[in-house]
């Protein structure tokens, strides 16, 4: 976490030093704004890591002589099998699709996506796959 602190205080830097540049040259406001505020957010995560390194094991990532397979681990549980990606897919491209069409197409497209994440919020609950 130490080199992640490092390198987002280093961007703030570049961030800072470039939002200046930007403002006195451009003088617009709104692109001086977003950059004033990327420095703050940068500021603020390269403190929490740095801050929270302090506090944590030294992990793989902070060690010279570590391999890539040291910070391998469970990454999760994916289902293989699952049809609810698709059903929100589906609802989603027509809830999207309702802003060009009309407004009246999210009707139709609300209850496929609620459908489809009752399935996948529910899916381990029923069926043949319940013990899982």
């Amino acid at each position: 976490m130490k080199i992640q602190g490092k390198m987002f205080m280093w961007l703030s830097a570049f961030v800072l030093v470039m939002a200046v540049v930007y403002g006195v040259w451009s003088k617009e406001p709104a692109g001086t704004t977003a950059l004033f505020l990327t420095f703050g957010l940068c500021i603020m995560i390269g403190f929490y890591l740095g801050f929270t390194a302090k506090r944590v094991d030294v992990g793989p990532q902070d060690n010279k002589e570590a391999d890539v397979a040291d910070d391998a681990g469970e990454v999760g549980f994916f289902s293989p099998h699952s049809w609810q990606p698709l059903s929100l897919a589906i609802g989603g491209a027509l809830a999207f699709l309702s802003i060009a069409i009309g407004w009246w197409l999210m009707y139709f497209s609300l209850p496929i996506i609620l459908i489809g994440v009752w399935g996948w919020v529910f899916e381990y609950y029923r069926g043949e796959n319940r013990t899982q």
